[in-house]
């Protein structure tokens, strides 16, 4: 098995600290693989969305596509790699989406137009689940809203070369190993903020992604 982590650019700040466990450390359901039924009913009857933490000026909207589908008997999640020629987080894995357009009707219609921009994800296919949190991103300057969509079997994905060099299915199984989860505490504009990683084999997902991806296994491995 390749190397966990790869070549990702990750501009860590002098002063990093190592964090604690993941929130499921020691869940029944962070074992072995994770069914898609219990994943579905664990996701429609969670907590509610919420909203973001702190405000970014002149935000813009943004949403993603959580892409679930069973492979297996385990439930895997659709990724992105950016291409390295992109203006801004370049080599990044990430969900397919993007910022909302005027003729969108409401952000899973940005969801799912940007996936199927993206990696051919066929909107009809999309069976609309919920929303997980919606974050702010200070760099950027974006609201993101994930919107959870499920899958009838896995995808044949087909990126878009200009947005994506790779897309692929990851299952939640891997994301719940023990050796993928690292949290840190970055020294940022003068306060430690918690960052969240998933060191896969050849990849490392952080960023927005990885805060993400936390609170949809967080929800996954919590009995409802």
């Amino acid at each position: 098995m390749a190397a966990r982590g790869g070549q990702q650019r990750i501009p860590r700040p002098p002063g990093t600290r190592r964090g604690g466990p993941p929130p499921w450390a020691g869940a029944e359901g962070a074992r072995g693989p994770v069914a898609l039924a219990e994943a579905v009913d664990r996701i429609t009857r969670g907590p509610a969305p919420m909203a973001p933490t702190f405000n970014v000026s002149d935000a813009r909207e943004a949403a993603v596509l959580v892409a679930l589908y069973e492979d297996q008997g385990d439930t895997h999640v659709v990724l992105t790699k950016r291409p390295e020629t992109m203006p801004s987080h370049q080599g990044e894995i990430a969900f397919p989406g993007g910022k909302r357009d005027p003729g969108d009707v409401d952000l899973a219609a940005a969801a799912l137009r940007e996936a199927h921009e993206e990696v051919g994800i066929v909107p009809a296919q999309v069976e609309i689940l919920g929303e997980l949190d919606t974050i702010a991103t200070v760099a950027s300057a974006f609201t993101i809203t994930p919107i959870v969509g499920l899958l009838p079997a896995p995808p044949q994905l087909v990126p878009d070369p200009f947005e994506v060099v790779d897309a692929f299915g990851i299952s939640l199984s891997e994301l719940l190993h023990p050796d993928t989860y690292r949290e840190e505490f970055w020294d940022l504009w003068g306060e430690y903020r918690s960052m969240t990683f998933f060191e896969l084999p050849s990849e490392t997902v952080w960023g927005a992604t990885a805060r993400i991806l936390t609170r949809l296994l967080t929800i996954v491995t919590t009995p409802t």
